[in-house]
């Protein structure tokens, strides 16, 4: 009896033993973390395919200039040259303020009601062509000691200068729109006349690519240049119309800081017609 028992407590040992290193493992087995491979995904970077597309728009580019040939390349460098003058002018327009008309017409305003150095204050605070215009005939006007028809004439100079400047750079701009049709005409007639020299030499193997392929080269000549004309005659018609209507403007002020405003000037009639009016009222109170 205590030998069996003994066995029973000794099969009871193991298998609490066998229990207790499964349930070990299996304890283990949960208790261990799972290991993952993590994988960073990195965010595309828009700055890589940046220089792919400008890498593509450079190879494009070359490839046309190669097919247009050196007329491609002389209009491609005339667009360069209308581009920075169109730039530059626009700077131009802005930094001299020839949109501003207020300041000119508040000191022409504060001039006819007789405050001369409350005008001229007002005129120079701005750099616009109109206001450096009134400036100048309202102090050769107050002056006092220098004709009228003097002062006139240096007004008149001076806003000649000034058109004169703003019209800088004007005529290359007109240059640049007369000939760019022309360059590419020109590339295209020599184009043409490539392409059938090829097909002269083909033969009888007479090849239909030849022929399409060296006309598509030299109407792209003519592609070019209404390309580079077009704006350029946008922007000189806009260039000169700003102009036009600035001398319009500055002549306009100019002219009525020497001459009054007739609308309020009361004629003889009219002073006729107020005095019967006035005389009439009075009798008609004394009745």
């Amino acid at each position: 009896m205590p030998i069996h028992q003994q066995t029973k407590t000794g099969a009871d040992a193991i298998f609490v033993a066998q229990a207790q290193t499964g349930g070990g493992a299996e304890a283990g087995a949960t208790a261990a973390p799972e290991t993952t491979k993590e994988v960073d995904i990195a965010p595309a970077n828009s700055g890589d395919a940046m220089p792919k597309i400008d890498n593509e728009i450079m190879q494009q580019a070359q490839e046309l200039a190669a097919a247009g040939g050196p007329v491609v390349a002389i209009l491609v460098t005339m667009s360069v040259f209308a581009i920075a003058i169109i730039c530059l002018k626009a700077w131009q327009f802005y930094s001299l303020r020839i949109w501003q008309r207020d300041v000119a017409r508040d000191a022409l305003n504060m001039y006819r009601q007789g405050l001369n150095d409350a005008a001229l204050d007002r005129a120079e605070q701005s750099r616009a062509p109109t206001a450096v215009i009134v400036a100048l005939a309202i102090r050769g006007i107050s002056s006092g000691n220098i004709p009228e028809m003097t002062v006139r004439e240096e007004v008149s100079r001076a806003g000649t200068q000034l058109l004169e400047t703003l019209r800088i750079f004007f005529r290359p701009l007109e240059v640049i729109a007369a000939l760019a049709p022309l360059l590419g005409l020109f590339g295209t007639v020599l184009g043409m006349i490539e392409a059938f020299r090829q097909l002269e030499q083909a033969g009888n193997k007479i090849d239909p690519s030849i022929l399409s392929g060296g006309i598509w080269e030299a109407l792209l000549t003519t592609a070019v240049g209404l390309a580079v004309a077009i704006p350029t005659v946008a922007m000189i018609s806009w260039f000169e119309r700003i102009v036009d209507g600035l001398a319009h403007e500055m002549e306009n002020l100019a002219t009525q800081v020497f001459t009054i405003e007739l609308s309020k000037v009361t004629t003889g009639h009219e002073k006729k017609v107020t005095s019967r009016n006035v005389s009439k009222k009075g009798k008609r109170a004394d009745g």
